[in-house]
């Protein structure tokens, strides 16, 4: 397992060693002390899993409010995605910058988002399947979001946009005096 430095200041991505043979192949995922060896010391507290039916599926850009922001681990299972992480922290060198990378079940990458980013996806196949892994409980009050088209961000989405819930339509654009969320870097 090899963990690598994206442009975004603390988001990683973990390119896991493949073990091949007659049956198929073997890789791991996590380890504790990889990741403890670039600083990540957070424990794993909520799993989820996402299906998405259709090519073009738009989820996000969400996160999660402090004290309750947490860190993300995501794979793609079954299909690909574009999965894309914003950094929102004020104090950060990369503030509103993003980062997108192609996840799918060929490459078996995952991304290591940070306290402090939100988190968004598009689907590039129909029945698209992610596993997520949180550091901290889905807690509604603290839930919160960016519109993934926000021109501020500009963000290039593969495809154009088929499915995206009322609820993410509905989050506020960035405006220029957004001061970002305050988080300890």
């Amino acid at each position: 397992m090899e963990i690598k430095k994206t442009t975004l200041n603390g988001l990683f991505i973990v390119h896991p060693s493949k073990f091949n043979d007659e049956r198929g192949f073997f890789t791991r995922i996590f380890c504790k002390e990889k990741f403890s060896d670039i600083g990540f010391k957070n424990e794993f507290v909520q799993s989820n899993y996402s299906f998405n039916l259709h090519k073009g599926t738009i989820r996000g850009m969400h996160f999660q409010k402090p004290p309750y922001n947490e860190a993300k681990l995501i794979r793609c299972i079954k299909g690909s995605i574009n999965d894309v992480a914003i950094d929102l922290r004020k104090n950060s060198p990369t503030f509103l910058q993003h980062y997108s990378i192609e996840l799918n079940e060929s490459n078996i990458l995952s991304i290591l988002i940070p306290e402090g980013f939100a988190h968004g996806f598009q689907t590039l196949q129909d029945n698209s399947v992610l596993l997520y892994h949180h550091t901290q409980y889905y807690t509604p009050l603290a839930e919160d979001g960016i519109r993934f088209d926000d021109p501020i961000l500009n963000i290039k989405w593969t495809l154009p946009p088929v499915m995206v819930s009322n609820k993410d339509k509905s989050y506020k654009l960035i405006d220029n005096n957004f001061k970002g969320i305050i988080y300890e870097l």
